[in-house]
């Protein structure tokens, strides 16, 4: 019965993972293909089906005069724009949620887990709905079409999702921490930053992880808040579809995007055990 149960776990498995590997499978062989095989059927063994080559990988490098896609400068963009979002919401959303974690705040009837979800319905709303919010106050700021203007929507956008995680980490990290700070000397400032903080970076991680998700693959805000000025990589792969799309491009210029966060969860992996809090209590 447990190998019949085994074979069962590991066959949905390799079934799961099969289903979620095939598109990136789809886009590789894609982006080494030419006009000719992409519109001669499907074909899927380089060397046997087709001839690959690299023309669409050395578009994303040349401009739009040489044939190119102009990718790179969308790139560096959306790295600016999403990790400065991130890194506020993170810093600013671990600040607020230590506040409701640890501290009682009582307004008429509204409690910390009102505002607690304060926070996350913020990301309840459609996106349209901020859409035009966002649009007339960056335009009367002047900062439609920036940079700048894009940190400070993500920041609102990001924050709430650094919030809810952090107040339901800091909820599972045991007070006696806290006090245990306080006792040696710490002012409640110092127990935060020296002995809370530290023994939270899991939660950090997973936090910012989902806040980087959220900030680079974000489209709509990325199209609706810029022009000409300033162009994000989900942006400028979108409109790569025309009339004629060149799927090879296209394909290549996907995997570049989903590269970052892929190299990023390898990275961080190590740190979203939880195991750091062991023997953190004398």
């Amino acid at each position: 019965m447990s190998l019949f149960y085994s074979t069962l776990k590991y066959l949905a498995v390799t079934l799961w993972s099969m289903f979620v590997i095939a598109p990136f499978l789809w886009a590789l062989t894609t982006s080494f293909k030419d006009f000719q095989s992409v519109t001669s059927g499907a074909t899927y063994i380089p060397w046997v089906d087709f001839e690959p080559t690299l023309d669409g990988w050395r578009s994303l490098f040349k401009s739009p005069a040489q044939g190119g896609i102009a990718i790179v400068e969308p790139f560096f963009n959306s790295i600016i724009v999403t990790a400065a979002g991130s890194g506020i919401s993170i810093i600013l959303g671990t600040l607020a949620a230590y506040s409701l974690s640890r501290f009682t705040f009582r307004v008429g009837p509204i409690r910390n887990g009102d505002i607690t979800f304060f926070f996350i319905s913020q990301r309840i709303m459609p996106p349209v709905v901020l859409s035009i919010p966002f649009f007339i106050m960056l335009g009367k700021l002047g900062l439609l079409d920036t940079l700048f203007g894009l940190v400070l929507v993500y920041v609102v956008l990001l924050m709430p999702i650094a919030v809810w995680i952090m107040v339901d980490f800091f909820n599972k990290v045991p007070l006696e921490i806290d006090e245990t700070a306080l006792i040696d000397g710490c002012n409640p400032y110092q127990a935060f930053f020296k002995v809370v903080l530290p023994n939270s970076v899991p939660g950090i991680i997973v936090a910012g992880m989902f806040c980087m998700i959220f900030g680079w693959t974000d489209f709509f805000f990325a199209f609706i808040l810029t022009f000409t000025e300033v162009q994000l990589l989900p942006v400028a792969i979108v409109a790569l579809n025309s009339s004629i799309t060149p799927w090879w491009s296209l394909s290549a210029a996907a995997l570049f995007s989903v590269a970052p966060l892929v190299v990023v969860a390898f990275v961080v992996e190590r740190y979203l055990s939880k195991g750091n809090l062991s023997g953190a209590l004398k």
